[in-house]
């Protein structure tokens, strides 16, 4: 239980780190909660910031969710353990503590706990992430929408936990994020329904409408 409590309540911590404002300090940038979209995540740094620090958020993103999935390995957790982990890290970037619980949508963070799921396929370990990563690229690369994209691979991803033959719990946690991201981009939606939602200029990767 308290190897539990431990990896439940540091995934949330890590997550709750934001890539967006670290890397924006870091790098002299404006405050993204404060320019263009005001959301924190790696399409606004890239509008106010350039490539380079739209792709470093993006990747410590994604490493947010991926870290806890991987010690939760390490400690031979149980699927709900690894399930509640994984959840934990998403609600942080979501709703992070250390910066008043206004995060960002969570692509790239829900990415990150899907690279670190996974089962044996034809003899491989396949992360879940994989197909869902060539989802977003293929989605995006099509049709420049990187909101639509996320929209169309995420919620596969309960499907694919599925035909990987993973544990149930496994399945009600990517069902959970699946509802949550759906939600978070409900701006998006409105926008891609009224013709609004503005199309891919650069291309840093999967989460970039965050």
């Amino acid at each position: 239980m308290i190897t539990a409590a431990a990896l439940v309540v540091t995934a949330y911590l890590l997550g709750s780190i934001s890539s967006a404002i670290i890397v924006c300090r870091l790098m002299g940038l404006p405050d993204p909660r404060t320019q263009g979209s005001n959301n924190p995540g790696a399409t606004n740094v890239l509008r106010i910031g350039g490539k380079k620090a739209a792709a470093i958020t993006l990747f410590g993103d994604s490493l947010k969710g991926l870290i806890p999935m991987l010690a939760a390995h390490l400690l031979g957790v149980g699927p709900a353990v690894l399930a509640m982990t994984g959840l934990a890290a998403f609600i942080g970037h979501l709703f992070p503590v250390f910066f008043g619980f206004r995060g960002g949508k969570g692509v790239a963070t829900a990415l990150g706990v899907q690279f670190g799921l996974g089962a044996a396929v034809f003899g491989f370990w396949v992360p879940v992430g994989l197909p869902v990563a060539l989802i977003w690229l293929f989605v995006a690369k099509v049709l420049k929408f990187s909101s639509l994209a996320a929209l169309i691979s995420m919620p596969l991803a309960p499907l694919i936990v599925w035909l990987m033959g993973l544990p149930p719990v496994l399945i009600g946690m990517q069902l959970v994020m699946t509802g949550l991201l759906i939600w978070r981009h409900r701006s998006n939606i409105e926008k891609l329904l009224t013709g609004r939602e503005g199309r891919l200029t650069g291309q840093p990767g999967p989460g970039d409408e965050d």
